[in-house]
């Protein structure tokens, strides 16, 4: 018996696996495995292509099988009416300070790069906050502020 809240494997293909992550045959040559990991991943087709031919180089039959298998895992990218209706998982990346969309290969800084980045946003801080803190205590702070008033 399957409880409610688990998803069906139809619908999490159909939704993209929750990432954004479709086969694109518009672009594609052959299913459009290769075009649907490049746009996932941002890069270039030919970079995917390039990288597919290697492993079926170097794997022979291996990558073979686990392009149909993509095949069939993946499913075509919506179109544009059928995509409002998928919900696409977000999270949030710290250096851009912004929501983007999950993607399957994103590993999140190590808790010690993430402290250094907050520490160096709170030293630029702390810098706007020491020079406005010396042009206020300044004489031409004074000397701007009695110009205002004439």
């Amino acid at each position: 018996m399957r409880r409610d809240k688990r998803e069906s494997f139809g619908s999490r293909r159909r939704g993209g696996w929750g990432m954004d992550l479709y086969r694109n045959r518009s672009e594609g040559w052959i299913g459009g495995v290769c075009s649907g990991l490049a746009d996932h991943w941002g890069v270039a087709t030919w970079m995917v292509r390039l990288a597919a031919i290697a492993m079926l180089l170097f794997t022979g039959s291996l990558a073979f099988w686990g392009y149909v298998v993509a095949w069939i895992v993946l499913s075509p990218r919506p179109t544009r009416l059928e995509r409002e209706d998928s919900e696409v998982e977000m999270e949030y990346d710290e250096d851009r300070r912004s929501y983007r969309k999950r993607t399957v290969f994103h590993y999140p800084d190590a808790p010690g790069d993430r402290l250094g980045k907050a520490q160096q946003r709170l030293n630029e801080a702390l810098g706007r906050v020491e020079s406005m803190e010396r042009y206020v205590t300044s004489r031409r702070y004074d000397l701007n502020r009695e110009f205002s008033k004439l």
